[in-house]
């Protein structure tokens, strides 16, 4: 009986859905019923996202990234595309490590683009994941759109558990917004093209408030009670303090950087096996995790960047 009722909730909702889109969108009701009876619930996307990279430990998580294969490939990606690198740090003022760092963290530099088909993604999660369905299921909705726009073929893309796509990963509503025709074909594709991932990857950046020439995190330590420290850490992504504030409550950096009074910063946490390593991550650290919600992802990214950018200086 249990699974009739949620059958029955998901096929008024796939009614609403239907609606919704030939109303809003001038789509055709039934190529969308059509379409959404051709997609399939899989299991495993609900699986895979009930148990996210992003929930283990720093100590676990950067060692998935932070490989000398992945610095090699890089380093050829960078070298292969350093022209495009050039003139998107240009236009964008986003580094070119930080693109490269980016498209390897993602997509190993286009080898692993996913798996799952994205309408089967977008719509086992919009349908039978409550927890995220709302966002999901606008996802499906700028799935269509896109498809629309750009002609691909609705049911041949493959992408991530979550439905993202292409070399840089950008679910269907970053692709509508901030994809760009890099390379000047009149198609902005980011399935194939590493030029247009170059160029769209850096316009994400800009967009999110990259500021140009400014540092991403200091490493620092901490001379005040766990309690305090607890408060100034903080789940939240957003800024709420000033480097003063962090300052008087005991976080210290090096000698070599000083940082002004009102700068805005977030004091961030790392668990190490046998400690917490501390940073202090300014505006630029934010707006990586815009690509990603999570500070272990954007931390990630940081330090390969580095590891990019040093290994091109001794070449």
């Amino acid at each position: 009986m249990a699974n009739q009722d949620v059958d029955s909730k998901v096929d008024a909702q796939i009614e609403e859905f239907i609606t919704m889109m030939a109303e809003k969108h001038q789509f055709d009701p039934d190529f969308i019923k059509q379409t959404l009876n051709g997609a399939n619930k899989n299991q495993t996307i609900l699986e895979a996202i009930a148990k996210p990279w992003e929930a283990k430990p720093w100590h676990q998580y950067f060692p998935i990234f932070l490989t000398e294969k992945r610095l090699a490939k890089g380093l050829a990606f960078w070298q292969e595309h350093q022209e495009d690198l050039q003139r998107a740090e240009q236009e964008t003022g986003v580094p070119a490590q930080i693109i490269v760092a980016i498209i390897g963290v993602e997509t190993f530099y286009g080898t692993y683009k996913g798996k799952y088909s994205v309408l089967d993604a977008l719509y086992t999660l919009g349908f039978y994941y409550p927890p995220r369905a709302t966002f999901f299921k606008s996802e499906l909705a700028e799935y269509f759109l896109l498809t629309r726009e750009e002609g691909f073929d609705l049911s041949d893309v493959k992408g991530s558990y979550a439905g993202a796509m292409g070399w840089g990963q950008f679910i269907s509503s970053s692709y509508r917004h901030y994809a760009v025709d890099f390379d000047g074909d009149g198609v902005r594709d980011l399935l194939n093209n590493p030029t247009d991932a170059i160029g769209s990857v850096a316009n994400y950046f800009k967009r999110h408030g990259w500021r140009s020439g400014e540092p991403i995190a200091f490493k620092a330590t901490v001379a005040t009670s766990s309690n305090k420290v607890d408060d100034l850490v903080s789940k939240s992504l957003k800024y709420k303090h000033t480097w003063q504030e962090l300052s008087d409550a005991g976080v210290r950096l090096d000698d070599k950087t000083s940082l002004s009074a009102q700068q805005s910063v977030k004091l961030l946490a790392f668990e190490q096996p046998d400690n917490t390593e501390y940073w202090v991550g300014l505006p630029n650290f934010y707006t990586i995790t815009r690509y990603n919600h999570s500070p272990l992802y954007a931390m990630a990214v940081f330090q390969f960047s580095q590891q990019l950018q040093q290994a091109m200086e001794l070449k």
